[in-house]
C-alpha cells in the first residue's frame, strides 16, 4: 500500500479501542495496586480502615471498567446510550493522554493512535444525532489545500476562489454555497481558535492533518467537532487535498435542512 493509499484509507476505530481496553486493565491494576499496598499496615490505624478503602477502590475501578464498556457500545452502536458528553470529555482530556503514552510504551506510530481517536471522536458525536441548521455550522480548513502557488490567497476570504479547480478550494467552495454553510481557512490553531470565537457555531467540521485535528478537538471541547484527514502526497503542509465526498457524507449527517415537500399534481 502507498503512503497515499494509507492517508485516503478511512480510520478505523479498533486501535483506539484496543489500546482502551488495555489502558483500563492497567489503570484498574494500578489503583488495586496501590490499595493493597498500604493496606497491609491501614489496619493498625483502624481495624475497618482496609474495608472502607478497599469498597472505594472497588468502586473507582468499577467506574474504569464500566465506563470503557459504554464507550465501546455506543461507538459500535452508534447511538447515545448513557452520558456521552460526559465520556467525550473522559476521552479527550484523560483517556487520550494515557493511551499516547501506552502506544509509546508498545512503540505504536503516534500518528496510527490519533487517526483512531479522530474516527472514535467522530463516532461518538455522531451517535449523538446532532441536527445542526446549516448556518450555525462551520468548516474549518488549512491554508495548504490550497495550491502554494496560487496567486489568490483565499485565508481572508474563500469566496474569492476563481473556481479554476487545481486544487481542492473549489469543491469545498461548492458544497459549502450548495448547503449555505460558513467556510474559513486558517493559517494555525490561533487563528483557527479565534475564528471560532468570533463565529460561535454548534459544530464545527475541521480538516487537517492527524496532529492539529487531535489538539483541535481537545481545544474545542465541548463544542463538538467531526474530523476529517486531509491527504499529504507531497508531505505535510504542502498542497495538501481533501475529498470533497467525505466532507459531503459527514455534513449529510449533522445538517438540519426541512424535507421539501411533496408537489401535487
Amino acid at each position: 500500500m502507498t503512503v497515499l493509499q494509507e492517508q485516503t484509507a478511512a480510520p478505523r476505530k479498533r486501535l483506539f479501542i484496543a489500546l482502551m481496553g488495555l489502558t483500563c486493565v492497567v489503570l484498574v491494576a494500578f489503583i488495586l495496586l496501590a490499595w493493597w499496598i498500604p493496606s497491609r499496615g491501614l489496619a493498625n490505624i483502624h481495624p475497618d480502615l482496609p474495608r472502607i478503602v478497599g469498597l472505594i477502590v472497588m468502586t473507582l475501578s468499577g467506574l474504569a471498567i464500566l465506563g470503557t464498556l459504554l464507550l465501546v457500545l455506543t461507538t459500535a452502536l452508534g447511538k447515545d446510550i448513557l452520558f456521552t458528553r460526559f465520556m467525550r470529555l473522559v476521552v479527550i482530556k484523560f483517556l487520550l493522554p494515557l493511551i499516547e503514552l501506552v502506544g509509546r510504551v508498545l512503540g505504536l506510530d503516534k500518528d496510527r493512535i490519533r487517526q483512531s481517536f479522530i474516527a472514535m471522536n467522530n463516532s461518538l458525536v455522531s451517535s449523538q444525532k446532532f441536527k445542526v441548521k446549516p448556518e450555525r455550522i462551520l468548516i474549518l480548513l488549512p491554508h495548504c489545500i490550497q495550491l502554494f502557488d496560487c496567486e489568490i490567497k483565499v485565508t481572508s476570504d474563500v469566496n474569492k476562489c476563481v473556481l479554476c479547480g487545481r486544487c481542492a478550494i473549489k469543491d469545498l467552495v461548492e458544497i459549502g454555497r450548495k448547503y449555505g454553510i460558513d467556510i474559513s481557512v486558517a493559517t494555525g490553531g490561533t487563528l483557527a481558535r479565534k475564528v471560532i470565537v468570533e463565529k460561535r457555531p454548534k459544530l464545527v467540521l475541521a480538516v487537517a492533518c492527524e496532529r492539529d485535528l487531535t489538539e483541535g478537538i481537545k481545544d474545542c471541547y465541548p463544542l463538538p467537532v467531526l474530523g476529517v484527514l486531509n491527504q499529504r502526497p507531497n508531505g505535510p503542509c504542502y498542497n495538501t487535498i481533501v475529498d470533497p465526498q467525505a466532507i459531503d457524507n459527514a455534513l449529510k449527517q449533522v445538517l438540519d435542512i426541512p424535507e421539501t415537500a411533496p408537489k401535487t399534481t
